[in-house]
């Protein structure tokens, strides 16, 4: 059942229509932890550490394609809404257009850097182990970049396009495909962390073209990609709309560095590979909240260019209902599965130990993280992008950079496994006073004022009864005479 940006959304109707984006996102982050499980449990606890010294450059990279696409389809979604499609079809276009030129030129200038950039964030020298991983894994995968970034676009179009579980297919195919390469190049082939590598660098290659030919041709979506030209005003727009989720992308990677850089001056690279666990699992429970904003993004954003004030308010409650229920839920089974969830990534005792402490004390994000994304997504969703980003960068810089730098100070490593907590406790309370400011300009919450729509009907009305009720006068005035 297809359902229409237009329509009226019961809890059953929206968590179908975000499901496939939900669905979509945990695929993303499922690949990406089943890499790590094949080179925790094929190549060791250094090649664990060098991926996760050297994502963070591909976290970077890949937040163009997140931004463009959260911040495009906000743009692309309030002008369906006013009802001009050709428009929305020629900015969809041109958007992805420049989302792949940018892909072209970050392949080739990446590979002439990752060496002194491998050598900067492992604080290892050349030969060292850990810097080669870094290297190898660094170079495969800049080689498909682009397609990389047109996969993360894409997230965000096909729901624009009434099309989310296309995007589901195409996402989870190409999750598919990275386990199986994994199963043949790390475990059949004995490639280690070059065969994950190689995985990784294909299935990136088959999301990226998937979404690109279905685009090209007819289909039955809100969406085709045409001809087109560089509207510059409309550009700039959709980077200032997905300026949150590019901030959110590229100070999440500083932040990873710099944890890094923290276990590695209290415990060394074993606590880089603890925290390289904790990581993958949460980014599979992160990956829930982010998969609902982005599949729930375009509800808001067409009602916004619509002004049906009336179903953004339905839209915005129950979503924060949604995001509650799904904060516990996590936070639960983080709690009673820590151990589990540790143990798959088959490290000795001691790493062990220490990622499932800092996973059980991590744990406790879960029940206010997902506020936090949502807040975002929502000013982005109303074409708002300067507090979207002002937002993500108080959470993401201002508070977890200090955290992090000053808690362990104080805690030790539990003060690292704290820091993020702490930073969006904070940042919860910054977005609940932005959302409260602003709900009378948008019209998502508060007391529902009249549309303009609205406003003419009921004068229109009132014009009628009081026709009616000079015409019943006169009648009964004649009819006395």
């Amino acid at each position: 059942m297809r359902i229409q940006l237009s329509e009226h959304f019961t809890y059953k109707k929206l968590l179908m229509f975000a499901a496939p984006s939900v669905i979509m996102m945990v695929f993303t982050s499922v690949y990406s932890v089943v890499d790590g499980l094949f080179v925790s449990n094929f190549a060791g606890s250094e090649a664990v550490a060098a991926i996760n010294y050297i994502y963070p450059l591909f976290m970077v990279f890949g937040s163009i394609g997140f931004m463009l696409g959260a911040g495009g389809s906000a743009l692309v979604s309030k002008t369906l809404g006013e009802g001009d499609n050709e428009r929305a079809n020629k900015y969809f276009s041109m958007l992805v257009y420049i989302t792949a030129g940018i892909g072209v030129v970050i392949a080739v200038a990446g590979q002439l850097v990752v060496p002194s950039v491998a050598k900067l964030i492992s604080h290892a020298d050349e030969g060292d182990k850990v810097y080669e991983y870094c290297v190898i894994y660094g170079r495969i995968l800049l080689a498909t970049q682009p397609f990389f970034i047109i996969q993360n676009i894409f997230q965000s179009f096909f729901v624009t396009a009434e099309k989310p579980r296309l995007g589901l297919v195409a996402t989870a195919s190409a999750g598919v495909l990275n386990m199986i390469l994994d199963a043949v190049f790390v475990v059949g082939f004995g490639w280690g962390l070059t065969g994950a590598a190689l995985a990784t660098a294909a299935s990136q290659v088959y999301g990226g073209l998937f979404p690109l030919v279905y685009f090209f041709r007819k289909n039955n979506s809100l969406l085709r990609l045409t001809k087109t030209k560089f509207y510059a005003k409309p550009f700039l727009k959709s980077c200032t709309n997905g300026s949150s989720e590019f901030l959110s992308n590229v100070s999440s990677a500083l932040v990873v560095i710099l944890y890094n850089y923290q276990i590695q001056k209290l415990v060394g690279d074993d606590g880089v590979a603890a925290y390289g666990s904790i990581m993958y699992i949460a980014m599979i429970f992160f990956a829930m909240f982010m998969g609902y904003a982005v599949g729930s993004a375009p509800l808001m954003g067409y009602n916004y260019g619509a002004q049906n004030r009336r179903e953004m308010r339905n839209l915005y409650k129950k979503s924060l209902i949604i995001m509650a229920a799904t904060g516990l839920l996590m936070f639960g089974l983080s709690e009673a599965l820590a151990g589990p969830f540790i143990k798959i990534f088959g490290y000795e005792k001691s790493i062990y130990e220490m990622a499932l402490r800092g996973f059980r004390i991590y744990a406790f994000i879960f029940i206010i993280v997902g506020f936090n994304i949502y807040g975002s997504a929502l000013f982005t969703s109303l074409n708002n992008g300067l507090i979207s980003a002002l937002m993500s960068f108080l959470r993401t810089i201002v508070f977890q950079i200090s955290a992090v730098m000053i808690l362990p100070i104080f805690m030790g490593l539990d003060g690292v496994w704290t820091a993020s907590l702490f930073a969006d406790g904070v940042a919860l309370i910054i977005s609940a006073a932005f959302q409260f400011a602003y709900r009378k300009k948008y019209g998502y919450a508060g007391k529902l004022l009249p549309t303009e729509k609205e406003l003419r009907t009921r004068t229109l009305k009132k014009r009628k009864a009081r026709k009616l009720k000079i015409k019943s006068k006169k009648r009964n005035t004649s009819e006395k005479i």
